[in-house]
C-alpha cells in the first residue's frame, strides 16, 4: 500500500468538546428512532443494495452461542412478507469481544427487484437497514449523481453551483481574490512539514488567475495533483455514462481551473492555491472555520496574519520552462488528453488545442529526480505523500497517444513508446501499491494495453500490464481472506475507504480489458463493505443508505448543513472511514465549529472497533469523517464502471 496521507486540518485541543447525539434504534428509521435497541446480535448489510445476478452477501456478528441456532428470513421491506429464508453461513472469524463469532449470509439467489430487510429467528434477534435488489445501471447511476452533488458543493470563484433539489447544499461566490492572486517563492517548513519557518512569504512578482476549481477536502485549499485526477477519473467514467449531462459539466469545470494553473506561454504549473500549515505571521486555511465566502468579507492589508486567507498565495511547481514534479505533469497531461479524446468527434479543433496543452505539460517532466526527494505533488509535502512517480507518467503517455490515435496526429507512436517505459519502470520498482490518489497504475495500464493492441514496447506488453493488476486484486483478495467482513483494504491507516473503491474499479476496468470475470464476486464484496457491510454497520458515502456520516468534517456542510440528515447535506460525499485507534486520541475542535457527534443506530461506535481500527462520527473527526475530492471521484469511477458491467 502507498504512505498515508498526513492530516489536511490541524488538530487543535478537544476539551471541552459538546456533542449533538443523533440516535437511533436498531428497529426504527436511522439516527432518530423509538423501538427496542440491542447490541448483542447486529446485522450488516449493503445498504444501497445488490445488484441482479452478482454474488449478495451479508454479515451477522455475535456471540457464537446466539448465533449457533439462529436462522435469517428476507421480508419485503414494505409489508414484511417472507420472500426466502435459510440458515446462517459459515463462520468467517472473530471480530471483537462484544461480537466474537463473525457469520456470512448468503443472498445471491435473491434476484427479484425490491426493497428488502433481513430478520433473524431462532437463537437470536435482530433486523437490519433495508436494502435494493435491482439492476446494476439502476442501482449505480443515482449513487454517480449523487458523487456529483458533492463535486457541485465544492465549486469555488463565481460559478458556484444553484441549481439542484431543495436538499442540496449550497454557498456563496467565494475566493473571489482568486482572480488576481499572488504567486510566491516556495515556502521552507521543519522537517515535519507542520510548522512554516519563513516569517513571511517572498511574492515571486507574478499575479495570475487561479479563480474556480474544487475545493479539496473539508478544507478551501485547491490542488493540481488532486483535482487532476479527479477530472481524469470523471472523463473517464464519462466513457461509461456519456448521457450523464452533469457529470460532463462537472468534467468541465474541473478542467477549466486546471486550464489556469497552466500557463503554455511560460511554460509554467502551479501547485496549488492557498497553504495550510503556517505560523503565527501566517496565518493559514487550517487555522480558522468559517464558510467560503466569508474570506472575501475580510478587511486585511499586507503584513496581517489574516491576509493569507482572503489574498490566498499560489505556488508554482517549479520555475518558468523548469522541470515539473513527474507525478504532477504525468497526471495532468493525462486529464488534458483524456479532454482531447473527448472532443476528438465533436469539436476536433477543441481536441488539439488539448493535445497540445497535454504534450506541452508531458514534456517538462523531471525524469531523473533526486532519489532522495519524494514527488512534489502538495506544499507541504505531507499532505499527499507520495512514492511513485513512473506510474503518473505512464499514465499520461498512454493518455496522449489515444488522443493521438483519436486525431490521426503521428506522434501517437512516441507517446506509446514513453508510456512502456514508464510502464517497465513502474513494474520494476519496489513503490507499486493499488488504485488511488497516489497510484494511478491500474488506469494506466489499462488504457496503455489498448494502445499497444498485442504489441510489445520497451520489453512490456499487455499479458505484463494485466499480471500487474492481478497482483493489486491479489493483494486485496489475501486481505480479504483473513478478515471476517471480507475487506481488501487495510482499515487501520488512511484511506481505507477510497483504496476499497480502488480495487472495485480495478476489479471492473481489469474484466472489461480482458473478459476474466475471476474477481466480479470480491468487486461487490468490496463495494458493500465501503456500504454498509462493515462491523460499523455505516455507509461511509453520505446520503446513502440508512445509516451514513452525519457529522462531516466539513466547514460548509458542518455550519450550513443538516446535522441531523433531514435537509441540506453533503449528499455524495465519500469519506476516509475507520483508521488506526492511535490516531484518534486527539479531535479538531475551533469556536465558531457546531459540536456534532452521531451515535450509530445500536449501542456505541466504539462497540463494533476492533483489529485496531476505529471509526467516530464527529465533526472533529477529520481521521474517519473529512470527506475528499479523490475519495469521491475513486468511488463515483468504480461506481460506473459497475452501471456499465451489469449491462453486458
Amino acid at each position: 500500500m502507498n504512505s498515508p496521507r498526513k492530516p489536511r486540518l490541524l488538530v487543535a485541543a478537544a476539551a471541552g468538546l459538546g456533542t449533538l447525539l443523533l440516535a437511533a434504534s436498531l428497529h426504527g428509521p436511522p439516527f432518530g428512532g423509538d423501538g427496542p435497541t440491542s447490541t448483542e446480535v447486529a446485522i450488516r448489510v449493503d445498504q444501497v443494495g445488490y445488484a441482479r445476478g452478482e454474488a449478495k452477501r451479508a454479515y451477522v456478528m455475535g456471540p457464537a452461542a446466539a448465533l449457533a441456532g439462529a436462522r435469517f428470513e428476507v421480508v419485503d421491506a414494505g409489508n414484511d412478507e417472507v420472500v426466502t429464508a435459510g440458515r446462517l453461513g459459515a463462520v468467517t472469524g472473530r471480530w471483537n469481544a462484544e461480537f466474537p463469532s463473525v457469520r456470512s449470509v448468503d443472498l445471491s439467489a435473491l434476484n427479484t427487484p425490491g426493497t428488502y430487510r433481513i430478520v433473524l429467528t431462532g437463537s437470536a434477534a435482530g433486523r437490519s437497514p433495508a436494502f435494493r435488489v435491482t439492476g446494476a445501471r439502476e442501482l449505480m447511476t443515482p449513487l454517480v449523481r449523487d458523487n456529483v452533488r458533492f463535486l457541485q458543493a465544492q465549486r469555488d470563484g463565481a460559478d458556484v453551483f444553484t441549481g439542484g433539489p431543495r436538499s442540496a447544499l449550497r454557498h456563496g461566490p467565494s475566493h473571489l481574490a482568486d482572480e488576481d492572486a499572488t504567486v510566491y517563492e516556495p515556502p521552507e517548513y521543519d522537517e515535519e512539514g507542520t510548522e512554516l519557518l519563513d516569517e513571511e512569504l517572498t511574492p515571486a512578482g507574478e499575479q495570475v488567475d487561479v479563480s474556480g476549481g474544487w475545493f479539496d477536502a473539508g478544507d478551501f485549499l485547491k490542488f493540481t495533483g488532486t483535482t487532476s485526477y479527479s477530472v481524469a477519473e470523471l472523463l473517464l467514467a464519462q466513457r461509461d455514462l456519456p448521457e450523464m449531462a452533469e457529470l460532463s459539466d462537472e468534467a468541465s469545470h474541473g478542467l477549466a481551473w486546471l486550464d489556469r494553473m497552466w500557463d503554455g506561454d511560460t511554460e509554467t504549473l502551479y501547485v496549488q492555491v492557498g497553504i495550510g500549515a503556517g505560523n503565527e505571521a501566517v496565518r493559514t486555511d487550517h487555522d480558522v472555520w468559517r464558510l467560503p465566502e466569508a474570506d472575501d468579507r475580510l478587511d486585511v492589508s499586507p503584513g496581517d496574519p489574516d491576509y493569507t486567507i482572503k489574498h490566498r498565495p499560489v505556488f508554482r511547481a517549479a520555475e518558468p520552462g523548469e522541470g515539473v514534479s513527474a507525478s504532477l505533469a504525468g497526471r495532468v497531461a493525462a486529464a488534458f488528453a483524456l479532454a482531447a479524446q473527448r472532443s476528438a468527434t465533436d469539436d476536433p479543433e477543441q481536441a488539439r488545442e488539448w493535445l497540445e496543452k497535454a504534450a506541452a505539460v508531458y514534456a517538462l517532466a523531471d525524469t531523473a529526480p533526486d532519489p532522495d526527494e519524494p514527488p512534489l505533488t502538495a506544499i507541504p509535502g505531507n499532505f499527499y505523500p507520495e512514492d511513485s512517480w513512473q506510474d503518473d507518467m505512464e499514465f499520461g503517455g498512454a493518455e496522449l497517444a489515444l488522443a493521438a490515435q483519436a486525431l490521426g496526429d503521428e506522434r501517437e507512436g512516441d507517446w506509446a513508446d514513453d508510456a512502456a517505459r514508464w510502464a517497465g519502470a513502474y513494474l520494476r520498482s519496489d513503490v507499486q501499491g493499488t488504485l488511488g490518489v497516489a497510484d494511478v497504475s491500474a488506469l494506466a495500464h489499462v488504457d496503455l494495453a489498448a494502445v499497444l493492441d498485442g504489441g510489445r514496447a520497451h520489453g512490456v506488453a499487455a499479458a505484463d500490464l494485466y499480471d500487474d493488476l492481478r497482483r493489486q486484486l491479489e493483494d486485496g483478495v489475501a486481505r480479504a481472506g483473513d478478515d471476517p467482513f471480507g475487506a481488501g483494504a487495510v482499515y487501520d491507516d488512511f484511506d481505507a475507504v477510497p483504496h476499497t473503491f480502488g480495487l472495485v474499479a480495478t476489479a471492473r476496468l481489469y474484466a472489461r480489458a480482458t473478459g476474466d470475470t475471476r474477481y466480479a464476486a470480491f468487486a461487490g464484496r468490496q463495494r458493500g463493505w465501503a456500504l454498509g457491510a462493515n462491523p460499523w454497520g455505516t455507509s461511509f458515502m453520505i446520503g446513502a443508505g440508512e445509516v451514513y456520516p452525519h457529522c462531516p468534517e466539513h466547514q460548509l456542510a458542518n455550519l450550513r448543513g443538516s446535522l441531523d440528515g433531514k435537509g441540506a447535506i453533503l449528499r455524495g460525499a465519500v469519506v476516509n472511514g475507520p483508521n488506526d485507534a492511535g490516531k484518534l486520541e486527539e479531535l479538531n475542535s475551533f469556536p465558531t465549529m457546531k459540536k456534532c457527534t452521531a451515535a450509530p443506530p445500536e449501542g456505541a461506535w466504539s462497540d463494533f472497533d476492533g483489529k485496531g481500527a476505529r471509526y467516530l462520527d464527529d465533526v472533529g473527526a477529520w481521521q474517519t469523517v473529512e470527506p475528499a475530492l479523490d475519495f469521491t471521484t475513486t468511488a463515483l469511477l468504480a461506481f460506473a464502471l459497475t452501471a456499465r458491467a451489469g449491462e453486458r
